[in-house]
């Protein structure tokens, strides 16, 4: 077995696990605080479009993107994660809306060439083990003249907020696994030049990485359901007794107070809007 088709079965067991069970348990906190992203990746979504969104999670973009398309688009959306793809046909059911969701691996899956005529993706790209590959599946996927759309975080410095849970619980949790800033992740296309790189190396043209500031906010009733849920804190929690859950809770609230300002957790969201053509 090549190590490409171990890092992908990794992933696909880590999503489809603990981690995807808990992005859905989190489906609508995640739904509230990353609501301003939907009309940025929607916006140049027109009646009859054929949408392919990447990493599509519980379905909220895709949904959105398909709400524009109306009956005469196709809008698909895919992730490597069942529990995610299962919520999200859930979603597109109850809504009446018709998306069409594939728990596929989007880096390796054979779409039907020339088939979309955008491909999106808001947090969904980062994971990939080998990122020309991947986007050269993609850019196969899109028609020519098609579009690509992405929404990826930049660095960890810039996103304090999102390192909180696991730089704070560290020391109570010997098990956390700690983040390799190489490697498939969050932060994996954190530098504008990579992001660029990886995408001209795969066939994309007219390469644009703008950088992009969005306020979020969540409910503060619903900061200790965030981190002991998500991230990689959320994902070894279960894992220890109670006593040292319990203080890892308590250090947490500590940590994330400055971003609580009454009944609000605030914070910003520092990302690439990344652009190309097919």
């Amino acid at each position: 077995m090549t190590a490409e088709r171990r890092d992908a079965q990794a992933l696909k067991a880590l999503w489809g696990g603990a981690a995807g069970r808990n992005w859905v348990a989190a489906q609508d906190l995640l739904d509230r605080l990353f609501k301003p992203f939907e009309p940025l990746l929607a916006e140049p979504v027109g009646p009859g479009a054929r949408l392919l969104d990447v990493g599509c999670g519980t379905g909220a973009t895709t949904v959105a993107a398909a709400r524009r398309a109306g009956p005469e688009g196709s809008c698909v959306g895919v992730d490597i994660a069942e529990p995610m793809v299962e919520a999200a046909r859930a979603r597109a059911e109850r809504e009446g809306v018709p998306a069409r969701f594939i728990q596929a691996d989007a880096a390796t899956h054979a779409f039907e060439p020339a088939a979309f005529d955008l491909v999106i993706s808001r947090f969904g790209v980062m994971f990939f083990d080998d990122f020309a590959g991947a986007f050269a599946n993609l850019r196969r996927a899109a028609r020519p003249g098609g579009g690509l759309r992405l929404i990826v975080w930049r660095g960890p410095e810039e996103n304090p907020f999102m390192t909180t849970a696991e730089r704070a619980a560290g020391p109570l949790l010997p098990n956390l696994p700690p983040r390799d800033p190489d490697a498939p992740g969050q932060f994996a296309l954190a530098p504008a030049e990579r992001v660029r790189g990886v995408l001209e190396e795969s066939g994309w043209t007219g390469v644009a990485v703008e950088p992009l500031d969005v306020p979020c906010a969540m409910p503060e009733k619903d900061l200790e359901r965030y981190f002991t849920l998500l991230g990689p804190v959320g994902r070894v929690l279960h894992e220890v007794d109670e006593p040292t859950r319990a203080r890892v809770v308590e250090t947490l609230h500590t940590a994330f107070a400055s971003y609580v300002h009454g009944t609000e957790v605030r914070f910003t969201a520092a990302c690439w809007l990344v652009r190309a053509t097919a």
